[in-house]
């Protein structure tokens, strides 16, 4: 039986691959970098056939980064500064709002919703599972070390942990399972999780937006310096994190 090469049907495979990705219209997966995967500002501008739809993803990932327990990859604060950038374009895919500040404050309530479902679906998966999570096996998903963190943060400053959280990456993904886990009265839940919610989405949004309105009457477009920002706010998000996780616990007087 005749039997085709394998460089020939990798050849094959790859042609009928980039043919398809023609006929589909995905012009984003033409020079797609898996790279880009990581940064915000490919989500935001993400468009399929013509159609805007970085709206959508920048709400998916707020709510997966604690409804689906992914945030540990996921961009998070740089994201909705970028997204504060790009206010105007982003609500541009659902309606035509001339004011400037209702374009930033629907995007922030927006957002803001989508954390607060995100946080209650955390929760309720917490209340469920119990403690199965701390006998589970790592996985790329889940990572148990970042679950015994959180839940020490959580003991260390109980509700006010949901409120701390939602400003660190790693923290704000396990924080509501935690408190599922250990069951935190719902409605003292639902209180911090609203609170910080919003104030995690205003304050990244608001800042984004007008700080890029500030700089450009400087002459100096925050857009052109997409890179030096994700640096800069990842360093910033991340500083309290990487403190904990060198920090070490002084020795045990014998």
């Amino acid at each position: 039986m005749f039997k085709i090469p394998h460089f020939i049907a990798v050849k094959v495979n790859y042609c009928y691959f980039h043919e398809l990705i023609q006929i589909t219209n995905f012009p984003f997966m033409n020079n797609f970098d898996w790279t880009q995967l990581i940064n915000p500002e490919f989500y935001i501008t993400l468009s399929v056939g013509g159609f805007q739809i970085g709206l959508y993803i920048v709400l998916f990932i707020v709510f997966a980064e604690t409804g689906l327990f992914a945030g540990f990859f996921l961009p998070g604060d740089s994201l909705l500064f970028l997204a504060g950038i790009y206010s105007r374009d982003l609500i541009e895919n659902v309606a035509l709002i001339p004011n400037d500040f209702l374009n930033v404050f629907l995007l922030s309530t927006a957002v803001a919703v989508m954390g607060v479902l995100g946080n209650m679906t955390g929760y309720w998966f917490g209340a469920k599972s119990g403690y199965y999570l701390f006998r589970k096996e790592d996985s790329f998903w889940f990572k148990k070390k970042y679950l015994l963190q959180s839940k020490d943060f959580f003991e260390k400053y109980g509700g006010k942990a949901i409120i701390y959280a939602r400003f660190l990456p790693i923290f704000r993904t396990f924080a509501p399972i935690v408190a599922g886990i250990v069951s935190m009265d719902k409605k003292k839940f639902m209180f911090y999780n609203v609170v910080s919610s919003f104030l995690w989405s205003f304050i990244l949004i608001f800042a984004g937006h007008y700080l890029y309105g500030i700089f450009l009457k400087q002459g100096i477009d925050l857009k052109k310096h997409i890179e030096y920002i994700i640096i800069i706010i990842v360093i910033i998000s991340t500083f309290p994190v990487l403190v904990k996780l060198l920090k070490k616990r002084p020795s045990e007087k014998i």
